[in-house]
């Protein structure tokens, strides 16, 4: 199974994480200087619970927002 929830499609997403050193011109430093960026993968928190779809229970993967919304009906 993928990690994309059935509902809305949320899946994986891309971006970096940014790595800085120094001390912030407000706290009196000279300012923050970036060292190094590197490729993250940002995966969505998908749960696999057992919903009613269609009058019949599956076993599907559901984001956690989608759940909390009320979108999706337990089993």
């Amino acid at each position: 199974m993928s990690r994309r929830c059935v509902i809305c499609g949320v899946g994986p997403m891309a971006g970096r994480t940014i790595k800085r050193k120094g001390l912030a011109k407000k706290k009196g430093g000279v300012g923050k200087k970036t060292t190094r960026t590197t490729k993250k993968v940002f995966l969505p928190n998908v749960q696999r619970i057992k919903a009613i779809i269609n009058g019949s229970v599956r076993t599907v993967m559901v984001c956690a927002k989608c759940i909390k919304a009320g979108k999706v009906q337990k089993a």
